[in-house]
């Protein structure tokens, strides 16, 4: 992964932790990776929008159900860029 996408996967999550959602929407709809899609599937989670999260689990080959508490997902997407 190149460096400039992974810092801006980063941003993404570091702003939706604090709650910034729309910040970090605005930058993961900008890329088509498996990490910005599962960052992006977790924000419609968080959204309560579950069919719109299942389609961007499918396109990052997650699971929906996979973590039951956001911010262990959180967590656990920061882990991988990190």
């Amino acid at each position: 992964m190149d460096i400039a996408l992974k810092n801006q996967l980063i941003k993404a999550v570091k702003l939706a932790k604090a709650g910034d959602w729309d910040a970090s929407h605005r930058i993961v709809q900008e890329y088509n990776d498996a990490t910005a899609c599962w960052i992006h599937a977790l924000l419609h989670k968080i959204e309560g929008d579950e069919s719109n999260s299942q389609y961007w689990y499918a396109r990052c080959n997650a699971c929906f159900e996979e973590h039951a508490d956001l911010s262990q997902e959180l967590d656990a997407i920061e882990n991988s860029l990190i």
